[in-house]
């Protein structure tokens, strides 16, 4: 009797490592092939994305890279499946300075193109993108003091439209710049909030198209300064409900 009790629960215990395996192999197939969770821990990308915010990119938009896989492994050139990105896609890419860092940014500039920002004004190809204020923006979370920017309506040569935020056209260092001249196979980033961003007019440069993980999505969770981790009911207390699930535009 005792030996068929011990059967069964190696038995049993088989049956539980097979199924966290499996369970494990199924997690990591869909974070590596399908959809990948994000969490945004700058202000960078204001306002389109929040401090507190959680979402999902898309790692099959562009094909797959070394970088689609967890520790940049396997190690191979370019990209397989591979499709384009678009001027004004929001993606998540590796910072080309370390080729580890996770960073998350608009492409405003494509292979060829040459980039300039004038007063605050970006210019693509020699050409001032067309930009209409919108009003007051204040970030009150996740800060010391409240901020107040200018939000603008910022328009791409195709049309496609975003929102981004301005303290000031002349105050900061990227609000003028060299102009750049993107080398094929890759991209000019830049963050929506225009003078808190460590982007391509600064430290990131321009960004191969490999290191390009995957295009931000939708917004699946969304918490504000609230949250204490040891409180679980503050969980629920602190999230932004009208942010959730939006699409990323």
């Amino acid at each position: 009797m005792e030996h068929i009790d011990d059967k069964k629960k190696e038995e049993s215990l088989l049956d539980t490592i097979k199924t966290v395996f499996w369970a494990i192999v199924i997690a990591m197939s869909i974070r590596t092939f399908l959809f990948e969770p994000y969490k945004i821990p700058s202000g960078s990308m204001y306002p389109t994305l929040q401090v507190g915010d959680f979402l999902f990119i898309s790692k099959y938009t562009y094909g797959y890279s070394k970088h689609s896989f967890p520790f940049s492994f396997p190690n191979f050139k370019g990209r397989i499946w591979q499709d384009l990105p678009e001027r004004g896609d929001v993606v998540v890419f590796k910072y080309p300075g370390d080729n580890k860092t996770d960073y998350i940014k608009r492409i405003i500039g494509m292979p060829g193109d040459k980039i300039q920002v004038i007063d605050g004004r970006l210019h693509i190809n020699g050409t001032p993108t067309k930009r209409e204020k919108v009003g007051t923006y204040t970030i009150d979370e996740y800060v010391i003091l409240p901020v107040d920017f200018t939000e603008y309506k910022e328009t791409m040569p195709e049309g496609k439209s975003y929102n981004i935020l301005e303290l000031s056209d002349n105050i900061r260092l990227v609000d003028n710049t060299v102009e750049f001249e993107i080398p094929e196979g890759n991209y000019f980033m830049m963050g929506d909030n225009r003078d808190n961003s460590n982007d391509s007019r600064r430290d990131v440069g321009f960004v191969p198209l490999e290191n390009i993980e995957g295009k931000a999505r939708f917004l699946f969770y969304s918490h504000d300064d609230t949250v204490v981790w040891y409180n679980p009911i503050s969980w629920v207390r602190a999230i932004r409900w009208k942010r959730l699930f939006n699409k990323i535009k």
